[in-house]
C-alpha cells in the first residue's frame, strides 16, 4: 500500500514540476513579446502582463510544493544541526506543524478569495474571472499540505528515486532541480 501511495505522489510531484516548468517557459516567451509589441511594433498589447502574472503565481505555488517535497526549499540548519537528536526531532515536528497551519490558512483564505472574485473580470482579459488568477494559491497550498503529511508519515522523499508508471526510477535530488 505504501508503494502505491508513494507512486501516486511521485506522479503528483512530476505534474507540479511540469506545470511549473511550462508556466515559467510560457512566461519567458510572453514577457519579451509584450516588450517587443510595445516598443518595436508600437502596438502595446494588454494581455501579456496579466497572463505573465498568472503564470508567475502558478510557477511559484506549484514549484514551491515540488520544492518542498524535493527538499530544495530554504532551510537554515545552523542551529538545529547542533542540537541533540531529541531536540532536533522536536524542531522538525514544530516545523511540520507550522507548515500544516500555514497551508491550511492559505487553502481556506486563498480559496475564499478565489471564490469571492469569480464574478469579477480582469480589465485586460474580460473573458477571464479574477478568481482564476487566485486559484494557484489554494491549489499549491493543498499540494504542499499533501507533501508535508507524506513527509510526516513516510519520511523525507528527497533521497528516494521517483518511480512513475513502470519506467526506470530517476534519482531526484535538490541538485537536480
Amino acid at each position: 500500500m505504501q508503494e502505491k501511495i508513494l507512486r501516486l505522489l511521485d506522479g503528483v510531484y512530476l505534474v507540479c514540476i511540469w506545470a511549473a516548468g511550462l508556466a515559467i517557459a510560457a512566461m519567458s516567451l510572453i514577457v519579451p513579446w509584450g516588450v517587443f509589441a510595445r516598443y518595436v511594433l508600437g502596438t502595446g498589447a494588454n494581455w501579456p502582463e496579466p497572463v505573465a502574472v498568472l503564470l508567475m503565481i502558478t510557477f511559484t505555488f506549484l514549484g514551491a510544493a515540488a520544492g518542498y517535497r524535493a527538499g530544495a526549499h530554504i532551510a537554515v540548519g545552523m542551529l538545529t544541526d547542533r542540537l541533540p537528536p531529541p531536540l532536533r526531532w522536536l524542531c522538525a515536528r514544530l516545523v511540520d506543524g507550522l507548515m500544516i497551519a500555514i497551508c491550511l490558512f492559505v487553502i481556506v483564505w486563498g480559496g475564499k478569495l478565489s471564490l469571492e472574485t469569480m464574478q469579477q473580470t480582469l480589465a485586460d482579459l474580460p473573458w477571464m474571472p479574477v478568481g482564476y488568477t487566485y486559484l494557484p494559491l489554494p491549489l499549491g497550498s493543498l499540494l504542499t499540505l499533501v507533501f508535508v503529511i507524506e513527509k510526516m508519515i513516510f519520511g523525507p522523499q528527497n533521497h528516494r528515486a521517483v518511480v512513475v508508471f513502470d519506467h526506470e526510477p530517476a534519482k531526484v535530488t535538490a541538485e537536480a532541480i
